[in-house]
């Protein structure tokens, strides 16, 4: 029999009373693509941690290539042929790509010799893996895909032979996922063993060749990727049946909600980021904005909310909003019946060193509910209030005491939809409201958001993913360049037409 690449036996890992980690085995086959999925909070990532050395596990022995290992850092990891690509990239931005290559594997006090040798060998691994990277670039002028490509050069250059990716496409277009697919395919062909864990059902049928299961910490299962299907792996994550496709009857809409003209956005720099859009939301109906990221999609959900200034005209409830600065901020918006549920939920949606039950509160402080005699605030009913939330929206743990930064990214996701979804709003903004999200979490998610519309509520939708776009939407507005493209009934389009839109090649501005 082959010598598994990786065998990890009996891992257990615990943080205070919370089980990370129960005694957890695995094998992984050299030369393969190996799937790991699971629940936010399953333990994926606290696993692959352990086996690059960040955590160290309580119990539990590691192999490499059938060899009983001790990794106790990263720097062990590495030595073992081990490299790892976070979902949050550790690059330093204003570093080229060349710099970070080499940083922390320098080859001596003299950093010329370094650097030379470090630019003949991506310039040999680029073509050998198709990983075209510019090395003198600077990492903060370069798109997130190819930040990607540089954290894997990264690892291929400290002699990886096996690679760790931990939610690899939860930044990425739909076109940057295909070429890392098209990477990983050839790093497999040259003999490499990939760990891919994430939570997208799609890519692991696509690309693994086997695939784990874990649950609450436990490995439930292994199977051979080609022997089972979506519905099957999402039962076996969630321990129920999931609803793969959003269940929706016919909008109804109802009077106008928001009326959005000419709006323009400048940035900081003098670069105009919206350019002169207008479009409508009626109550009781989704409107979907697609798009690659960058073309002003962020910008357009940050004049709505508040928190960036523009020209042109909004109206709620055919009231109008102040967009020049002067009279205009969050608690404004949400005094008019407007919730935010941001694009990016640790910079703009919470605090992370707060508790859960602070940041519940945040944004509607002023909550008779949350008050005391209308001088203090509540915090004995906010807390309880944040318990509420937590198990209806099955926040893991359900602990409002806990930390921001303590929960899983999807974890994280549910404390700010909750908090935003529970307002009742008129009009509810949400920007990519199931990223980082688990397979169980995006189906609880897109019943709130259907139901909200249902009870005659407007939402302005705005995600990378097209199948969330084209599955929740009512009408699809797609934005390139900072302009509306064109708009599309989700019966009568299709991804391919959509992604000519969004590239710019069809259709015509509106």
């Amino acid at each position: 029999m082959t010598t598994p690449a990786i065998e990890l036996k009996g891992i257990s890992k615990a943080f205070g009373p919370v089980q990370a980690n129960k005694n957890i085995n695995i094998r992984v086959m050299p030369g393969t693509i190996h799937g790991i999925i699971g629940e936010n909070g399953a333990g994926k990532s606290t696993l692959m941690s352990i086996l690059y050395g960040f955590y160290k596990a309580d119990s539990g022995e590691i192999f490499i290539n059938g060899k009983k290992t001790e990794i106790p850092d990263s720097q062990h990891a590495i030595a073992a042929g081990i490299g790892m690509v976070f979902q949050h990239f550790k690059l330093v931005e204003n570093f080229t790509v060349l710099e970070n290559v080499v940083l922390g594997a320098e080859d001596g006090a003299m950093l010329r010799p370094s650097l030379a040798k470090a630019r003949s060998q991506l310039k040999q691994l680029a073509e050998e893996y198709e990983l075209n990277v510019n090395p003198d670039a600077v990492i903060e002028e370069i798109g997130v895909g190819t930040q990607q490509r540089v954290e894997i050069l990264k690892a291929l250059y400290r002699q990886a032979d096996i690679l760790i990716l931990d939610e690899p496409t939860g930044v990425l277009t739909p076109a940057e996922a295909d070429q890392l697919f098209r990477i990983l395919g050839r790093l497999k062909e040259e003999g490499k063993t990939i760990i891919l864990i994430t939570h997208k059902l799609r890519e692991i049928m696509e690309i693994t060749d086997t695939v784990s299961v874990m649950r609450r910490g436990e490995m439930t299962a292994t199977v051979n990727t080609a022997e089972t299907s979506p519905p099957h792996l999402a039962e076996l994550m969630v321990g129920r049946k999931v609803l793969l496709q959003v269940d929706k009857v016919p909008a109804k809409p109802g009077e106008m909600v928001l009326e959005v003209k000419n709006l323009s956005v400048t940035d900081s720099g003098g670069v105009q980021r919206v350019k002169g859009v207008s479009f409508n939301i009626r109550a009781g109906e989704i409107l979907g904005i697609a798009g690659v990221a960058g073309n002003g999609q962020s910008e357009l959900l940050e004049v709505l909310g508040g928190y960036e200034f523009g020209t042109g005209e909004v109206k709620i409830n055919g009231h109008s909003i102040d967009l020049t600065g002067r009279h205009s901020n969050g608690q404004t918006r949400r005094d008019r019946g407007i919730a935010h549920v941001p694009e990016d939920r640790q910079r703009e949606g919470l605090i992370m060193d707060f508790m859960a039950w602070e940041n519940i509160a945040f944004g509607y402080h002023h909550d008779p509910k949350y008050q005391k005699n209308r001088v203090f605030m509540d915090n004995v009913s906010i807390r309880a209030d944040t318990a509420d939330k937590m198990e209806r929206f099955d926040v893991r743990p359900p602990n409002p005491m806990l930390q921001a930064k303590s929960f899983s990214g999807g974890n994280q996701q549910k404390i700010v939809v909750a908090r935003e979804i529970e307002r009742n709003p008129d009009l509810l903004l949400v920007g990519q409201p199931t990223r980082g999200v688990d397979i169980g979490a995006i189906e609880f998610i897109h019943k709130q958001i259907v139901a909200l519309r249902d009870q005659g509520k407007a939402i302005l939708l705005i995600s990378v993913e097209l199948d969330e776009i084209m599955s929740l939407s009512d009408r699809i507005a797609v934005m390139f360049d900072g302009k509306i493209m064109g708009e599309r009934l989700p019966d009568k389009t299709n991804v391919k037409e959509l992604g000519l839109l969004m590239a710019g090649v069809a259709g015509e501005a509106v």
